[in-house]
């Protein structure tokens, strides 16, 4: 009889961990807990940032009642300084204690941006599966750039996420969405300040996410699926808020703020490319995708985008050769696992351009 040799033992290197204090609310039907949420993070005069349109807006509004001092409707993609000054005026002027953002990205965005010059606390509750309301991640856009940042002031205090919330998201912003949820998942996982416990996450992210997208595209009514993707966006949220953004995130904020792409749209496209691109670097985290995404993960993800009818090409979205050119000048020389500079970055982004698939 042959004796198995064991398995060797898993190689941990060195890392530095810091909890930070975000309190998260997960469930379908929980937006009704928002009052009270509020309640403990002391809140009196609320301003609430949420469109005409936002799911459960009615509901939200009306079990807030008297708290709130503000009900702000205009919200924008990339969150234009301009807004951002007119929202925080707005704030001021009605003695505001505290923000409520109700929707995706944009409402986030809108109340980070006024809680970077405020210092208001944040409830978020998302109506889409990104993750940014985990993250000190924000971003403003004028004069068709987007400036990006880290602060302690913009992470929500109250994160509520509600799948049932999600029911009206058509599909094409549910897939693109789940693709914004994954690169926060890549970032983290490649990440120099990646440690075990985000790189853990990332990969259950990533599991789960291609797990519930195939079969939320195919089953709209199908809540487990939506409870997936949230939970993939808080898994995956929660890594990138410790290990911050790199090469993929700087990509699409250029082509989002020269161009007004959608975020997710781009991440849906450049991912799989800037993954095949890191993936000779990556002999501590792709493997660990091989059971979700197969043996090369940049291909997975590309199938997994063709396959939910997600756009694979930045021409459909309104991208320009000269306009790849001037993005791989600008962000050349981002950090990155496998260093890349202007030309080679060029090439990868114009395998983008033409949907051609990552290698």
């Amino acid at each position: 009889m042959t004796t198995k040799s064991p398995a060797p033992p898993l190689r941990v290197e060195p890392f530095d961990y810091e909890a930070r204090p975000v309190r998260v609310v997960f469930g379908p039907g929980r937006i009704t807990e928002v009052p009270a949420e509020a309640d403990r993070l002391g809140l009196h005069r609320i301003m609430v940032i949420a469109d005409s349109r936002a799911p459960g807006a009615a509901v939200l509004l009306e079990a807030l009642g008297h708290r709130i001092s503000l009900r702000w409707h205009e919200i924008a993609q990339h969150v234009p300084i301009e807004l951002a000054e007119r929202a925080v005026e707005a704030a001021a002027a009605n003695d505001v204690d505290g923000l409520i953002s109700l929707g995706g990205g944009s409402a986030t965005g809108l109340a980070k941006a006024i809680a970077l010059d405020t210092g208001l606390p944040i409830l978020a509750v998302p109506t889409t599966y990104a993750g940014s309301e985990l993250t000190p991640v924000y971003g403003m856009t004028g004069a068709h750039r987007k400036r990006t940042g880290t602060d302690e002031r913009v992470r929500p205090a109250v994160v509520v996420y509600d799948p049932e919330l999600t029911f009206g998201l058509p599909p094409e912003v549910t897939g693109p969405s789940a693709f914004n949820a994954m690169a926060h998942c890549f970032a983290a996982l490649w990440s120099p300040r990646r440690d075990p416990l985000t790189s853990a996450l990332a990969v259950d992210a990533v599991r789960s996410a291609t797990e519930s997208l195939p079969v939320l595209m195919g089953d709209p009514s199908n809540v487990a699926a939506r409870s997936g993707l949230q939970y993939a966006a808080f898994l995956a949220g929660t890594a990138l808020g410790r290990t911050g953004t790199g090469l993929q995130h700087k990509i699409c904020h250029e082509l989002g703020g020269r161009l007004g792409l959608s975020h997710a749209d781009t991440h849906a496209v450049v991912l799989p490319h800037i993954v095949a691109l890191n993936a000779p670097a990556g002999a501590d985290w792709a493997p660990r995708l091989h059971p979700f995404l197969g043996p090369d993960p940049a291909v997975g993800l590309w199938e997994l985008a063709r396959g939910s009818g997600l756009p694979t090409d930045l021409a459909s979205l309104g991208a320009s050769s000269r306009t790849l050119r001037e993005v791989a000048e600008e962000v050349a020389g981002t950090p990155n696992p496998v260093p890349v500079d202007t030309p080679a970055l060029e090439a990868v982004l114009r395998r983008a351009m033409n949907g051609e698939a990552p290698r």
